[in-house]
């Protein structure tokens, strides 16, 4: 009966698993989080396709038209790198290549995420400029855009600090502890 090799406990966070068990658990993370983005994605995608099939589009005026179809390639390249760690798995599977593929695939989704935040703050920008004008627009757009900023960097970023400051014995940078 041959032994199984013992896992590695993951200094970070104290898991006992091989590096190829811990490739395996991310990769399924990173899927879940496509699932979501590809899901808000093809919406907003379905959306916009819409829109050009709609009688009011032919009194839309030039730079919307063309703002219009920025934000349709935006979201046909926000599909794009959301399959890219598909079809990245699916050439590389059975190559022994997934904590290769894990990594290459965190890259991608975080592209695909700013892109996703400007999608969505365009898209915002587009509705308004088209409802209610330039001004308000870029009021709303900005808004959303920092809106996400601040929900897709910054916050994640001080999640990140507080639990690093926690483990370090202080709350990040007030020192105190938590």
């Amino acid at each position: 009966m041959t032994q199984l090799p013992e896992p590695d406990v993951d200094p970070k966070d104290g898991r006992p698993e091989s590096e190829t068990q811990r490739a395996d658990r991310n990769w399924n993370e990173i899927l879940q989080e496509l699932r979501v983005t590809q899901t808000g994605t093809q919406l907003i995608s379905g959306f916009l396709l819409a829109i050009a099939f709609q009688q009011r589009f032919s009194q839309l005026d030039g730079f919307q038209v063309g703002f219009y179809l920025v934000l349709v390639t935006l979201a046909a390249g926000c599909t794009a790198l959301g399959l890219a760690p598909v079809a990245l798995h699916r050439e590389l599977f059975r190559h022994h290549e997934k904590v290769e593929t894990v990594s290459i695939a965190n890259r991608l989704l975080r592209i695909t995420l700013a892109l996703v935040a400007l999608l969505t703050s365009g898209v915002v920008f587009f509705v308004f400029d088209v409802t209610l004008g330039r001004a308000p627009a870029i009021v709303a757009g900005c808004a959303v855009l920092l809106v996400l900023i601040l929900l897709l960097v910054v916050f994640p970023a001080v999640v990140l600090r507080r639990l690093r400051g926690k483990q370090h014995g202080t709350s990040g940078t007030s020192g105190r502890p938590a």
